[in-house]
C-alpha cells in the first residue's frame, strides 16, 4: 500500500516546466506536510513549524524567482523529518531520529520496510521529476534553493546568504562575487554547510554527475520569513543569476 492516501497531495509541485530560462530551480525542503498515516511523528505543532521540519521561507522565494526568471521549479511538499530529499538514502540523517537537539519519536528504530515506503512515496517521484526536467533542457544551470536558521544550537550565524559547492565551484563563486557587490550583505561560501556526496543528493546527482554549472543557495530565514523578504530576495536573485551566467558564457 502507498504511504500517501489517494486524497493526499503528491510530493511534487512543478512550476513552469516549459519556462524559457536556462535555470532549473529546486527546493528539497519547501514543505512541512506529514502523511496522514504517520500522524505527527510524535511532535507538537510548535516543533513542526521550526527549521527542523522545513526550510522556512524558501518556497515563497522559489515560486517568485521561478515567475521572474520564467524558469522551471520543482518543489517538494513533505517535511524533511519524513524523509530528507537532499540526503542519500543510506545515511542516517535521511530519516533523522535527532534533529538539532530534538528527538523525533516517529523515526525511532524505523525499519527498512517503513523507510522503503517513504522513499517510494516521496523521494523517488520528486527526484524523477527533477531528472526529467533537467534532461529535457540540455545543459541548464542547476539552482538548489535552501534556507538556514539564524541560530543553531545557541551559535549565531552572521552571514545573510551563502553559496555552497563541491567539484565545480565556478558558477557558485561568480554568484558570490555578485552578491558581495550588492553591498550590505555578509556572503559566505561553504558555510554554514558544504556540499558532499554524504550530506547532499540534489547537486551531486542532478548537477555534478551531468557536468552542469550549479549553485546551492542558502538564505538566512529571518530575512525571508515574510512575503516582503521573499519578494526582495527573489528579485535580487532574478537579477544576479543571469549576470553570473553571462560571466561564464552560460546564458
Amino acid at each position: 500500500m502507498s504511504l500517501l492516501a489517494v486524497d493526499e497531495p503528491g510530493p511534487v509541485e512543478l512550476l513552469r516546466a516549459d519556462g524559457a530560462a536556462r535555470f532549473v530551480l529546486t527546493a528539497d525542503h519547501a514543505g512541512r506536510a506529514i502523511p496522514r498515516g504517520l500522524g505527527d511523528l510524535g511532535l507538537c505543532e510548535a516543533e513542526l513549524t521550526r527549521h527542523i521540519a522545513w526550510d522556512i521561507g524558501i518556497a515563497g522565494v522559489t515560486r517568485r524567482l521561478s515567475a521572474l526568471l520564467d524558469a522551471p521549479a520543482v518543489l517538494q511538499r513533505y517535511s524533511r523529518l519524513v524523509i530528507d530529499c537532499n540526503r542519500p538514502e543510506h545515511v542516517a540523517s535521511a530519516f533523522p531520529e535527532l534533529s538539532e537537539a530534538t528527538r523525533i519519536p516517529g523515526n525511532a528504530g524505523l525499519g527498512e520496510e517503513a523507510k522503503a515506503a517513504r522513499r517510494a512515496a516521496i523521494f523517488a517521484p520528486y527526484h524523477e521529476v527533477i531528472g526529467r526536467v533537467v534532461a529535457a533542457r540540455g545543459r541548464p544551470v542547476y539552482v538548489a534553493m535552501h534556507s538556514f536558521t539564524p541560530v543553531y544550537l545557541d551559535q549565531a550565524r552572521p552571514m545573510n546568504v551563502a553559496v555552497l559547492y563541491n567539484r565545480n565551484p565556478v558558477f557558485s563563486r561568480a554568484l558570490a562575487g555578485l552578491l558581495r557587490e550588492e553591498g550590505g550583505l555578509v556572503v559566505a561560501e561553504n558555510e554554514p554547510y558544504r556540499v558532499t556526496d554524504e550530506t547532499d543528493y540534489g547537486v551531486p546527482v542532478h548537477a555534478e554527475r551531468r557536468g552542469l554549472d550549479y549553485v546551492e543557495i542558502e538564505i538566512r530565514q529571518d530575512l525571508i520569513e515574510d512575503e516582503a523578504g521573499q519578494a526582495e530576495w527573489a528579485a535580487r536573485l532574478a537579477r544576479l543569476l543571469p549576470l553570473a551566467a553571462d560571466r561564464l558564457g552560460a546564458a
